[in-house]
């Protein structure tokens, strides 16, 4: 957990104990985990919006059928060859 020991995190209660006091660390501790739930919950939603739009992008990409795109082969010679060609 961020590279905090067991002593640091002790350490870091007991500082905020006693600035805080026992009253207004309840609170802090509550706030701080909602806002934290609320910054996952957040990210979770955005996560999933970016996958959907990544589905949607598959599945568009997967419907478009190969002969749509233009060949080589298929297309007729361009006039000009064609009027050397019968010199």
């Amino acid at each position: 957990m961020f590279g905090i020991g067991m002593p640091e995190l002790i350490l870091i209660l007991a500082l905020a104990l006693i600035v805080l006091g026992p009253r207004r660390l309840p609170e802090i501790a509550r706030a701080l985990g909602k806002g934290l739930s609320e910054f996952r919950r957040a990210t979770d939603e955005l996560k999933e919006e970016f996958r959907q739009v990544e589905r949607e992008i598959d599945e568009s990409s997967n419907q478009s059928p190969a002969s749509e795109e233009p060949s080589i082969a298929a297309s007729p010679p361009p006039a000009e060859e064609s009027e050397q060609k019968s010199r």
